[in-house]
């Protein structure tokens, strides 16, 4: 069953096309890989799924239901959430915090109650403290919950990142290049955590990434755009050996 549909997906901007019409399936359950040369349109497919950009053309359908017109801050209550290329945390707060304000996205209190602290909210704001607890335990993080975000090494700070995503609760998760910047090791306990994620929360993942071994390692499906368009589209053997993928994104030999 999908999870998320887009029908001929097309951004313009003025006269430049930067994606045209693409088509995506994404399963429940499934980790799916987007991949493509900077300047793609690889960031614009998370921009219009996340409501930054409205579709020229075309629809998405997350639960068969339209999104393309809804503010970002609605698609993530409805249950997207996503990470960036360029790390964006809140750098001066601690671990746990970061992750305690993604989490009050799913807080049901009104600022009359916040200011007043009335019971109600209280019993409410401990109870988001100790999901972030238990988030923090989940993804191996505890140790650093009062470190502030910016003294955590640099793979760190890209798990703090997908965990504070999660603590939105997200059925569908888009991670924008994840093992950008890290070493070798850093990269293959990225694959790994990207598979525990998946079954421990329950959440599909569409993932752009450069790196081939991580998205080969991951993906059961891979899409393969170039200049917009969706050239190619399969498992990840199939993709490898795609006379187009090879040439344009994986080398020719000479």
């Amino acid at each position: 069953m999908s999870i998320l549909k887009t029908e001929n997906i097309t951004m313009r901007f003025g006269g430049l096309t930067a994606v045209a019409g693409l088509n995506l399936d994404i399963a429940e359950d499934s980790i799916v890989g987007l991949i493509g040369p900077n300047g793609a349109g690889k960031t614009t497919v998370f921009n219009m799924i996340t409501g930054v950009y409205t579709p020229t053309e075309g629809d998405i359908l997350f639960d068969g239901n339209s999104i393309k017109k809804l503010k970002p801050h609605l698609i993530t209550k409805k249950g997207i959430a996503r990470t960036f290329q360029n790390i964006r945390l809140f750098k001066d707060l601690t671990v746990l915090d970061n992750v305690i304000i993604a989490h009050h996205l799913r807080l049901d209190s009104n600022i009359f109650s916040a200011v007043m602290r009335l019971p109600d909210y209280t019993k409410k704001e401990s109870a988001v403290i100790q999901k972030s607890l238990d988030l923090l335990e989940d993804v191996g993080l505890m140790e650093y919950k009062d470190d502030k975000a910016s003294s955590l090494p640099y793979g760190k700070q890209r798990k703090l990142e997908i965990a504070r995503a999660l603590a939105t609760e997200p059925r569908l998760l888009l991670l924008d290049e994840p093992a950008a910047g890290m070493n070798p090791q850093e990269s293959i306990e990225l694959m790994e955590f990207v598979k525990e994620i998946r079954k421990k929360f329950k959440v599909s993942i569409l993932m752009i990434e450069h790196h081939m071994q991580v998205i080969m390692g991951v993906c059961e499906k891979i899409y393969v755009l170039d200049y917009g368009v969706n050239i190619a589209e399969g498992s990840a053997s199939e993709v490898q050996n795609n006379p187009k993928v090879i040439e344009a994104y994986l080398g020719v030999d000479e």
